[in-house]
């Protein structure tokens, strides 16, 4: 393919990724989709090979293959849609549910449409169901194994009425399903519209070159590091202690292995991941430490072996617990990634807060600082590495649910020192109106997140209520005018003053 219509498909299917990004978020009515824009977006071959992303969710779309692939093999037929949330099963945690559609051109199976949003409840005992204190996967919510929402065009409405009563606020919980279904059909609408303009030969061309040009960048950047090991440690910090991660980085040539073995058993909390959550941090890491303008599909992951032991932390197996492993761990693998190649750290923890009772439920991430480089300053107040939502203003805060914001400002100095400071952290402080729950899932308090070159770290994070500080993976209730401040952590240094 001459590269100018190469160029040409290329922009197309970015737009069409984008656009249904844009169909979900518009069209959901929680707040987490909607404000936070907690969702993800992508196209995939017929093969169930990742073709176009949207530039979302890092830890949704690494692992968003796998979801396809989970449902690849099963009879497709157009108009189809299928849902998923089992984190063994083509999922990540449970809120992050999963809708897949295949995509037909003159009566042949063309590729899939798939969307990922993080609901704000998906049932179980806690309110959000991102509890601080899950052991097994049903203490977390519903678990729905890959099943067909729709079929030919006809939605399952038993189904789908079945797994919402299961839900806190079911009425929100359909409506940001059919968005997702509204963003699939974007998707099936826009590749079908390719391959009526130029044909489905030219259309499978330009996914099979989309994938082999993403390869040829990456392994080109590959080729320019220095080949060897590298080694690098990190710890979680668990309830009952912190856990330890290893990795062993090994660049040959244009390849690169990423080796976990020697990292921590999975436990009996929720800080497990399942192995495609590790293969997400990895791929992100993998765009950060090579071109991170690389056209974002599998073609870019070719390159990349990642090995993890079958019962680790990081390839847990079923029943175990999940729920923190895709926001927390995920991003100590990333960290891994980052450390061993000599980068200054970020926050490294998505500050996960939870609030909620039977009427209403309120997740958010919070940002905080971003590790330094060795030629700028780190940028405060971020998201940083898996996650790449926005916060929840303030004014939709307070009109939306029981809650005021007494604080919400830069964490001033938290950031490493060195020759280039690491960003900031944040402050956010909220007063609860009315009797909730709570949880909190986070890290960085007990360690901080070190920088590099001599760079000194930034600052840990922390958890209070009502001044009194608290563990980094708490729950509790709280009452009407309690608070809860969580200062999120800074960024590392980077190099010697």
């Amino acid at each position: 393919m001459d590269p100018v219509t190469l160029q040409v498909m290329l922009g197309a299917l970015r737009a069409a990724c984008d656009e249904m990004g844009v169909v979900l978020v518009r069209s959901a009515h929680s707040a987490n989709i909607k404000e936070r824009r907690d969702s993800s977006t992508a196209l995939f071959d017929a093969e169930g090979q990742m073709v176009m992303q949207a530039e979302h969710i890092p830890v949704h779309l690494g692992a968003m293959p796998s979801a396809v692939e989970a449902v690849r093999a099963e009879e497709q037929r157009p108009g189809d849609a299928w849902i998923l949330n089992d984190p063994y099963r083509g999922g990540t945690h449970l809120p992050d549910i999963t809708m897949v559609s295949p995509i037909f051109a003159a009566g042949e199976l063309t590729g899939f449409a798939a969307s990922r949003a993080h609901h704000a409840d998906v049932g179980g005992p806690f309110p959000g169901s991102m509890p601080a204190g899950s052991r097994t996967l049903e203490e977390e919510g519903v678990v729905i194994p890959p099943s067909r929402l729709v079929l030919e065009g006809r939605l399952d409405q038993p189904l789908l009425d079945e797994l919402v009563s299961r839900m806190r606020n079911p009425g929100q919980r359909r409506a940001d399903l059919r968005a997702q279904l509204a963003a699939n059909r974007t998707g099936e609408e826009r590749m079908r519209e390719l391959a009526d303009r130029y044909g489905r030969a030219t259309l499978d061309q330009a996914m099979d070159e989309t994938l082999d040009y993403a390869e040829r960048r990456t392994r080109a950047r590959i080729a320019e590091m220095e080949d060897g090991e590298r080694e690098a440690t990190d710890v979680l910090e668990a309830p009952e202690g912190d856990l330890e991660l290893h990795l062993r980085a090994t660049v040959r040539g244009a390849s690169m292995q990423l080796d976990f073995g020697g990292s921590a058993a999975q436990h009996d909390g929720n800080l497990n991941c399942p192995l495609a959550v590790t293969l997400s941090a990895c791929y992100f890491a993998l765009r950060v430490l090579t071109d991170p303008d690389v056209p974002p599909c599998a073609g870019a992951y070719r390159p990349l072996t990642v090995t993890a032991p079958e019962g680790s932390l990081l390839n847990a197996r079923p029943p175990a617990a999940v729920v923190a492993g895709n926001v927390e761990t995920s991003s100590r693998v990333a960290d891994l990634v980052l450390a061993a190649f000599g980068r200054a750290l970020g926050q490294g923890t998505m500050n996960n807060l939870t609030l909620g009772n039977d009427r209403f439920t309120y997740y958010e991430t919070l940002g905080g600082g971003q590790g330094a480089c060795p030629d700028a300053d780190g940028p405060s107040a971020v998201h940083v590495a898996m996650s790449n939502t926005l916060n929840t203003p303030i004014e939709a805060l307070e009109l939306e649910f029981p809650l005021r914001a007494v604080e919400y400002s830069l964490r001033h100095g938290s950031g490493g020192a060195g020759r280039f400071s690491g960003g900031d952290g944040v402050v956010r402080e909220l007063e609860a109106l009315e009797p909730m729950r709570f949880s909190l899932l986070t890290e960085r308090r007990r360690h901080a997140p070190p920088g590099a070159a001599g760079g000194e770290a930034g600052a840990p994070g922390r958890n209070l209520l009502n001044g009194a500080e608290l563990p980094p993976k708490a729950s509790g209730e709280l009452q009407a005018g309690d608070r809860l401040r969580i200062e999120t952590p800074g960024g590392g240094g980077n190099g010697r003053r």
